[in-house]
């Protein structure tokens, strides 16, 4: 074939042109394009501070030398060869853990009394000087090993007042010592998820200062994963109580500056603040005996107890830190076994489903308009944070109306906001209709958060009304649900802060029901 001085080969078809020409001129796409998320409003929480709420309960282990000697708070001068567990197995404290549904376990790797529970190469006050495994034992290492297989948390307790160690009372040599053991505790036990430490110290004690900004830095930069508690942050705050209760009103909002470790305002710390700048969700912790060791004249409280404070922790936007102390033999005890046991039974017996599952949803408006599926109404019978109802801009009503399509009898609501894009919501409300056919009003809340739930006296309809009165920026509701609780029986409803009654007549004695019973349910 003939070149021509153009060196072509041959002239471009009139049929190849026309066909480029109308693929040219097809459009790309006939669908509409998608409406972008609403701005997340500020402050926003920290990966690790998602994942940490996610978790929603903790187990705490108290630990040491006090189990053997029936203390609460050690002297720092006991000998150390007291603390011998002849049976301790931390895998059987995980899987106790696991089994009712907690994800992570934090150990007190040092109480007060200034004993280690690993071998330190800082002190002689450690497990290398006890009488358990010869001194050659490590229960870090332990339950380290343990969480690890079981696919649970590791978190630890540094405690800042040491009551053994000679430093303690000098400044500069003191935070030397503690950051050493807490770069030992950090690198040597593989990923810890939570460091926990407070303010906690006895009248009269030797006054120092505690270099806390270093010890954070230090924290973040050898586990960046971990969330840090204390008093007032940086990543997680004490509820200012040890009853397990949060505030009815409680915020994730914080403001550090406003609140001093060892120093802070419980009412402040019980409701965050609305107006705070910094991110620092709610710890609630609370142990499952009256103390915080292990002691033989002590009974763990009853299933429905710990069913309580859920409601008033996790359901209150804040993660339950429940302790649960191993006995003198080293093993989690038989009677705190079975009341966790029968704690889990109850959750799964009220929260396995969620009786609005196949309900129809509308709303006052919806982002992007009525046939965006990405903020549509209905995602907020789905499960999880990251898909989630919005309602269109610049409205000033923001109502959820949900058909169940048949009457149904519950007596709690589950709300959950996309905590990721900020906490939002101030004030709302639940309407049903009766069968006059007007609107009633069940019960009021204030803040969701992560999760809210509110319990009041049995009601029956099919047409409930879920009502956002205010909020910081345009409400979004990422999960809802109702639920039957037959074992609290509720004794007020005026407004977000109905509460069931503990020892009395208004809620169920552990005699009143068996483990069988429950399991049954």
């Amino acid at each position: 074939m003939k070149k021509n001085k153009n060196n072509c080969t041959k002239p471009i078809s009139q049929n190849l042109i026309l066909t480029l020409l109308a693929l040219y001129f097809i459009p790309i796409s006939n669908s509409p394009l998608k409406k972008p998320p609403p701005l997340p409003i500020l402050p926003l929480p920290s990966s690790p501070q998602l994942e940490w709420q996610l978790s929603s309960m903790a187990l705490f282990l108290h630990f040491g030398p006090n189990t053997f000697t029936d203390s609460e708070w050690g002297t720092g001068r006991a000998d150390p060869r007291v603390f011998n567990p002849t049976r301790l197995n931390a895998s059987q404290w995980v899987h106790a853990a696991k089994s009712a549904g907690f994800n992570r376990v934090i150990l007190t790797a040092k109480h007060h009394d200034g004993f280690c529970l690993w071998p330190s190469e800082y002190t002689d006050y450690s497990v290398k000087s006890s009488e358990w495994k010869n001194g050659t034992g490590d229960v870090v290492a332990e339950l380290a090993l343990a969480a690890k297989e079981a696919g649970v948390d590791l978190g630890l307790y540094l405690s800042p007042w040491d009551r053994h160690e000679p430093s303690y009372g000098k400044t500069l040599e003191y935070n030397e010592f503690y950051m050493a053991q807490m770069a030992e505790l950090l690198t040597r036990y593989g990923e810890i998820k939570e460091v926990w430490l407070d303010g906690a110290k006895g009248e009269g004690e030797k006054d120092m200062e505690y270099f806390f900004d270093s010890w954070f830095s230090l924290i973040h930069q050898l586990q960046p994963r971990a969330v840090i508690f204390s008093d007032v942050g940086p990543d997680t705050r004490w509820i200012g109580d040890e009853a397990g209760v949060a505030g009815s009103t409680c915020w994730s909002l914080f403001n550090r500056s406003d609140a001093k470790i060892g120093g802070t305002d419980p009412r402040y710390s019980q409701g965050g603040d609305p107006h705070g700048h910094d991110w620092v969700p709610a710890e609630c912790d609370v142990s499952i005996r009256r103390g915080w060791f292990w002691h033989a004249s002590e009974a763990p409280k009853s299933a429905v107890e710990l069913l309580d404070l859920y409601y008033k922790s996790v359901g209150r936007n804040c993660l339950l830190l429940l302790n649960v102390p191993p006995n003198s033999s080293g093993l989690i005890s038989a009677e705190d076994i079975q009341v966790l046991q029968e704690f889990s039974d109850l959750r799964k017996s009220i929260f396995s489903y969620n009786l609005a599952e196949n309900a129809l949803v509308s709303a006052s408006s919806t982002r992007g308009g009525i046939s965006s599926s990405q903020f549509d109404p209905h995602n907020v019978m789905k499960e999880g944070i990251y898909t989630y109802w919005a309602p269109e801009e610049n409205q000033s009503d923001w109502t959820l109306l949900i058909n169940l399509q048949e009457p149904v009898s519950f007596n709690v609501l589950q709300v959950q906001e996309p905590i990721h894009m900020g906490q939002r919501i101030i004030k709302f409300h639940l309407d049903i209709l009766n069968e006059e056919g007007t609107w009633k009003k069940v019960i009021n809340g204030t803040t969701v958060g992560y999760q809210r739930l509110l319990q009041f006296p049995t009601v029956k309809s099919q047409q409930l009304r879920f009502v956002i009165d205010k909020s910081r920026a345009e409400p979004l509701i990422s999960h809802s649900g109702i639920y039957m609780d037959k074992f609290s029986i509720v004794s007020s409803m005026s407004d977000s802060t109905s509460q069931t009654s503990l020892n009395g007549s208004h809620i169920l004695q552990k005699s009143m029901f068996n483990h069988s019973e429950i399991a049954a349910i």
